[in-house]
């Protein structure tokens, strides 16, 4: 099984800018970490910290065309066959057991989506790679379900805690406490929230 995994250089600017980039990079390094328990892993980065925490931990890099979040899955996604995960970097309390989860709409040929409570898209369950569409942004988990009607496939809605909530501001992160993956976790002791 091969799970893709976007990391934009740069993200994360609802944070405090001293916080960013390194909780970025935990949460990056958590979300690789277990994508690689369960298969193979591909993360997509511009970014050169990033692509120092994915390959020490053994990820295939993929470099980031530009373009968008949309652009780099889709060029991680090429010469991929049979199913595909696709997961944010930013959902530190991931387990495989999610990974495992969110494979089964996929399995059954259907598209797995896990909506943020924003509306955007935490995560997808593809049973192919030519399933997916470069359809991120605002209400994006809508148009990934009208997709999936539009190919003439059913989709099926997870609702995965660990994938669907996402940290994007210092209220997440507080919200995270001692439940995200050991780098995220050290580093919410670490800075005392």
């Amino acid at each position: 099984m091969l799970t893709v995994i976007p990391f934009r250089a740069g993200g994360k600017t609802r944070l405090p800018e001293e916080l960013r980039r390194e909780v970025a990079l935990a949460m990056l390094g958590d979300v690789v970490e277990v994508a690689l328990s369960v298969g193979e892993v591909r993360v997509v980065t511009g970014d050169p910290a990033g692509r120092l925490v994915a390959g020490d931990l053994g990820a295939r890099l993929v470099d980031d065309p530009g373009g968008g979040q949309g652009a780099a899955v889709a060029t991680a996604l090429e010469g991929a066959r049979g199913l595909c995960l696709v997961v944010n970097a930013d959902v530190p309390r991931i387990r495989p057991s999610d990974l495992n989860a969110l494979a089964v709409p996929a399995l059954l040929g259907k598209l797995g989506i896990v909506e943020a409570r924003d509306g955007t898209t935490n995560a997808l369950g593809l049973p192919r790679a030519d399933v997916f569409a470069p359809l991120y942004g605002p209400g994006s988990a809508g148009q990934f379900r009208a997709h999936a009607v539009a190919l003439g496939i059913d989709f099926e809605e997870l609702a995965l805690a660990n994938l669907r909530d996402d940290v994007d501001t210092l209220a997440d992160l507080e919200l995270l406490g001692a439940r995200g993956g050991v780098r995220t976790s050290e580093l919410v002791e670490a800075i005392a929230l």
